[in-house]
This record gives structure tokens, sequence and C-alpha cells, in this order.
């Protein structure tokens, strides 16, 4: 042994197994007594004390009194949900490190063993991965197997850049410190996406090691609803990436909206133009306007849940917007947003100065008051969201002071 495994050995920091439990009678006792052998190998291997956390969530089968039996210290939950369940239990522990897994039989306890180890080693999060472990047979239905898990695992991996092989394997272990640094919140089964999320945007150090998926061992449906739970994962996804939900479908919709407007505007008065293949007509300036609008909008929206997500910790600062936000101040919204209301106006008034010229003729200039009505309206969008941005950092008119605090 190493001098490094040495040091491991002689620590006294312990560990806690938190399993969730909602009328576990038939499996609870199997799985706590499992996590009891792995505390004990634990020991023996790393020198580090441990317990077994039921975590109850009101179960009615005389899940506790079999649980404490089997050597757990019980800790009821009153707020229903998985998610709910296993923060309680996390912070009952009296832990430094954290492993978390279901009550079912789906997963031996004593294949943490690797997952602490990595802890050990400087790892904040350790995911276990079923697919690189095994799959036993009846243990996980085809459409989870071969459709679900790895699809929302490669969006997971598209939208996050992150090479984690299976996101939502229910065995993990993680760090008491990165448990309170990630400051979860979810109640329900997406608790094990925004782990995962939180810990690639925080940029933790996440391992992942194979584990082994055996059939549950409930004589009962399980908890999990795949394909309600399957979008609750996918929308948590979204909800935590500003860039994806917002900006891109902002940018799409800018894109379009500008191209269109341009093109009505530099053909004039009431001239068909052609684009893609369409013959466009000044009706077309109203959707294009109504693109743009919508396009700031997303825009903005994206900025604010980029500096909330500063606000809250689990989002770092760094790119483009991170250097966008750190220029940004209430006066040079104010200032952009008074200055394009101000352009919009005076589009406006040159439209009307020249229909009084003519004295007051025939006014063809529909797509021109379209552009300057939606400029107006850009502008008085661009004022407004100085204001939210110094809301979301604390009513502060320098926002990116936010991410220091």
């Amino acid at each position: 042994m190493n001098g490094e495994s040495e040091t491991m050995k002689m620590s006294t920091i312990s560990v806690a197994f938190v399993l969730p439990c909602l009328n576990e009678a038939e499996t609870i006792e199997w799985c706590v007594l499992r996590a009891k052998e792995a505390i004990g190998l634990i020991e023996e291997r790393f020198g580090l004390t441990g317990e077994v956390i039921v975590a109850d969530n009101g179960s009615t089968d005389g899940s506790q009194a079999l649980a404490e039996a089997a050597g757990a210290r019980v800790v009821p939950i009153a707020t229903r949900g998985y998610g709910a369940a296993l923060m309680g239990g996390f912070r009952a522990a009296k832990a430094d490190y954290l492993v978390m897994g279901d009550s079912d039989c789906s997963y031996d306890f004593v294949e943490a063993l690797p997952m602490v180890e990595k802890l050990l080693q400087g790892a904040d999060v350790c995911m276990g991965n079923r697919f690189k472990g095994g799959i036993k047979p009846g243990a996980m239905p085809w459409k989870n197997r071969y459709i679900g898990n790895p699809a929302l695992s490669g969006i997971l991996r598209l939208l996050y850049r992150t090479d984690i092989g299976d996101a939502h394997c229910g065995i993990r272990a993680l760090s008491r410190d990165a448990f309170e640094r990630m400051k979860l919140s979810s109640t329900g089964m997406e608790f094990a996406s925004e782990m995962v999320l939180k810990s690639v945007l925080m940029r933790l150090n996440v391992a992942e090691v194979p584990v082994t998926l055996s059939p549950d061992g409930r004589g009962r449906p399980p908890h999990l609803n795949p394909w309600r739970d399957g979008l609750r994962h996918l929308i948590y996804m979204f909800l935590l990436s500003p860039t994806w939900l917002f900006l891109a479908p902002a940018a799409a919709l800018a894109l379009f909206g500008v191209t269109v407007m341009a093109a009505l505007l530099s053909a004039g008065g009431s001239e068909l133009v052609s684009f893609a293949g369409l013959r466009l007509g000044t009706h077309w300036a109203v959707v294009a306007s109504g693109a743009v609008v919508l396009s700031v909008q997303l825009a903005l929206m994206g900025i604010y849940a980029t500096l909330y997500g500063y606000r809250e910790g689990y989002r770092r600062p760094e790119g483009l917007m991170a250097r966008l936000l750190g220029r940004s101040r209430l006066q040079y919204w104010l200032g952009a947003g008074l200055m394009t209301m101000g352009a919009g106006f005076a589009w406006a008034f040159a439209i009307t100065a020249g229909w009084v010229a003519s004295d007051f003729g025939q006014l063809n200039a529909m797509r021109g008051l379209i552009g300057a009505s939606t400029t107006t309206l850009v502008g008085a969008e661009l004022f407004f969201a100085g204001f939210m941005l110094s809301i979301i950092s604390g009513n502060r008119s320098r926002h990116a002071a936010v991410a220091a605090v």
C-alpha cells in the first residue's frame, strides 16, 4: 500500500449510505445489510467510519421497523418525493462523504467502494455507469435501455459538453462539500438530473465507475414513471441551459426577422419581394416584426437566467456572456434603450413629416411604420431590461457584481 493509501486509512472521516424509502418492506433489510457490509469493507480498506440512513418518506408497511432492526438509522422525511427524501437524509447524515442508492435491490451497495475511493482521491461526485458495469436480464425495460437513457444522456452531453456516460444511474457518491455547494432543491425524480447538471456547470470533479443493475426486488411497479419522469428530466436539462432554451431560438428568430424586414424595406413601397422561393408582401413585415420583438425578449430572458445562475452559484462566469455581463451597467441599458426608442420615434416622425409635406396625400409607408414601431418596442425592452438585471443583481447598477456574492 502506497503512502497516499496509508494516509487515507488513518483518516477518521466518515461515510453515510442514504437510502430513500417509501413502502420498501420487501427489500429494505437486504439493502441495509449490504450497505453495512460495504461500510465494514470501507473501514477495513480506508479506515473510515460509517452509518446507514434510511430516509423514510411516510411508509405504511412497516419499512421503518425493518430498517432499524437491520441496523439503520431511520430519519422521517415529511415532504414527499425522491429528491426530498435524499436531501433530508443527506442533511441528517453526520458524514463528509455521502452515498445514495435505491432501496429496491437494484444496486449492490458493496459496489460503492470504488466510488468512495474516487472521492478520497479528490473527486467531488462519482457516478455509477450501468452500461459499462452490466445490466442483468429483466433489470431495465428495453425502451429505457435502448431509447430513454441513451437519448437523455446524449442530450446532456450535447447541451453541457460533458462525457458522463450514464446520467441517470441511481447509485452515486458525493462529498458533503459538493452537496452544500450545489444547493440542490428538486423534490422529485429530477433531483438526479439537478445533481448531474450542477456538477457540470460548477466544473466539479466528476468521476464514473462501472456498476451492476439488478432486477427490482419488489413485487409491485416501481415509483419511477418512465415517460413522465423522463420528460421532467428533459425539461430540467433545458431549464439550466439558457443558451439552448432562450439564446439559440432568439438567434434564429432574429436572423429571420431582420432578414425579411430588411428585404421588404429595401424594396420600398408595396412591391413583392422574393425570399427563399416565396413572394413576400407587406403583411410579412408584421410577421418579421413579431419575430424581432420575440427574439429580443428571448435573448433578454437568456441573460436573466444566466445572471440568476451566477447569483445562485451553480453557473461560473465564463465565455462571451461573462464578458458581456462584466461590462453591463444599468446606465448603459437605459442609454441604449433611450437611443433605440429615439431612433424609432425619429423614423416615425420622418414618415409623418413626409406625409404632411405631401399635403396629407396617400400614405404608402406601412413597412416603414412597422419598422419604426419595432425599433421603438425593442428600445423599450432594452430600457426596462436594465432595471430587471439590476433587480436580479441585488439592486446593483453593476450587474456582474452578483457573481462575487
